[in-house]
């Protein structure tokens, strides 16, 4: 992940999730779009994570996909970081 922000000129905040989804926070400069980014992301992730990890290949074997079609990236055009982290440390997961 951190090739492709430097690809992109980007700098990779922070990084964690749960067992099903990842969450990224990522800084990046306005002519960079999300949708650029995030397919980027998703195209080189599981590569690199197949290299690292050989219990991915044999657990995702039938699908040969890592991700899911979907995803859900926002963006907060200036505002700080310490705002945005402060708003996402706030966030109440399901039970």
């Amino acid at each position: 992940m951190l090739a492709v922000c430097q690809d992109f000129e980007c700098e990779l905040v922070e990084f964690n999730g749960k067992d099903n989804h990842v969450h990224l926070l990522v800084n990046f400069p306005p002519r960079v779009t999300v949708t650029k980014l995030v397919n980027s992301l998703r195209g080189v992730s599981p590569r690199r994570l197949r290299q690292e990890f050989d219990d991915l290949t044999r657990h995702y074997w039938r699908t040969s996909k890592l991700w899911s079609g979907f995803y859900f990236a926002g963006t907060v055009g200036g505002a700080p970081l310490s705002v945005v982290r402060q708003y996402t440390e706030q966030q109440n997961w399901p039970r």
